[in-house]
């Protein structure tokens, strides 16, 4: 199976469990891998054979714009939208990233990865 990933992808953004992390915002690290079949555009050198990384970064941008209490519920929401404008994908996984999470303490990050096959 053919692996096609954005790494890397940041977005200011306003989730969290507690209402005062949905007003003040923070910032968030997306990395995105899909499994497919894109042999047909490796040898045709045409994009419908593969998974359009555009799109793939426009589905985690609107979801990242959707206010939501837990990175698990964006994660899959994400999961489940390249599942359905993706037809070709047979696997995704998406790691988001809560930068300098409110817990008290010293903490780069807070991270949930979700990993789905169809």
């Amino acid at each position: 199976m053919d692996k096609i990933a954005l790494e890397g992808m940041e977005f200011f953004a306003y989730h969290g469990f507690y209402e005062e992390e949905r007003k003040i915002g923070n910032k968030y690290g997306v990395d995105v891998e899909v499994s497919t079949d894109f042999s047909l555009a490796a040898e045709q050198d045409d994009l419908s054979g593969t998974v359009n990384y555009e799109s793939l970064y426009k589905i985690v941008k609107n979801q990242m714009e959707t206010p939501s209490k837990l990175l698990e519920h964006i994660g899959n929401r994400i999961v489940e939208n390249i599942f359905e404008i993706h037809p070709l994908v047979k696997e995704a996984k998406v790691v988001i990233r809560k930068f300098n999470p409110p817990i008290g303490g010293v903490c780069k990050a807070s991270v949930i990865t979700i990993h789905r096959q169809k």
